[in-house]
């Protein structure tokens, strides 16, 4: 691998989302977002729900991910999640019933009710997903 390259490795509990080489990677951790450009500081982080961005080239490219980790070292990032799709592969109008059914349960019980963080924690998924299958 050159020196100029990240290799950029992507995994869920189901699957190997991602393993490629790239030139920068930009993930949304739990503290706010960061980026990685080869020779960064090595780091651990915990990952929030949102857009994660490489760019290969000029090319940007997205992937919708959930709760994890990530283990940056100088010349690789591993991003280990609950969640991981890439924006070419998420299924738009299922996140679309998925958002609608979480908006939904969320009218029909109160901010005090226990399931009220669980069903925000969907509605919030649903949206990353749409969000970035549209872009």
């Amino acid at each position: 691998m050159e020196s100029d390259k990240i290799r950029l490795k992507i995994a869920s509990p189901y699957r190997e989302v991602l393993d490629v080489e790239v030139d920068e990677v930009v993930a949304p951790g739990e503290g706010g977002q960061f980026g990685v450009l080869p020779g960064h500081t090595p780091f651990l982080a915990t990952i929030g729900v949102g857009q994660l961005a490489y760019r290969q080239g000029n090319q940007l490219k997205y992937v919708a991910v959930a709760h994890g980790y990530a283990e940056v070292e100088y010349h690789q990032v591993i991003v280990l999640l609950d969640a991981a799709e890439l924006s070419d592969e998420i299924d738009v109008d299922r996140a679309e019933r998925a958002r609608q059914r979480a908006e939904g349960r969320l009218a029909e019980i109160s901010p005090e009710d226990k399931d009220y963080v669980v069903e925000l924690a969907a509605l919030d998924r649903a949206m990353n997903r749409i969000s970035v299958a549209k872009i």
